[in-house]
């Protein structure tokens, strides 16, 4: 696996400040499987896809797991939540 720094803290900046809609706006997000919502966060021509659950009760977006778009989907799993890698 390649090493790039500054391409890291650039998509580091993207999925931050897409993550931040969240604060004002937390049902944004499309209805995911077990009740949860996923953000799509565009970076270029793809992207990323963060799984999330909003709590009510305490007003806040939780942010379970983050996948590239190009990835397959989220696995769930004895109550965790991971990006599914291909066979």
């Amino acid at each position: 696996m390649e090493s790039d720094p500054v391409a890291a803290s650039a998509t580091a900046d993207v999925l931050t400040g897409g993550l931040k809609i969240l604060k004002d706006h937390p049902l944004i997000g499309r209805p995911a499987e077990l009740g949860y919502r996923e953000l799509l966060i565009s970076r270029g021509r793809t992207g990323y896809v963060a799984l999330y659950k909003y709590e009510v009760e305490r007003d806040a977006a939780i942010i379970l797991a983050i996948r590239h778009q190009r990835e397959g989907g989220f696995l769930f799993d004895n109550g965790g939540v991971s990006p599914s890698t291909p066979s």
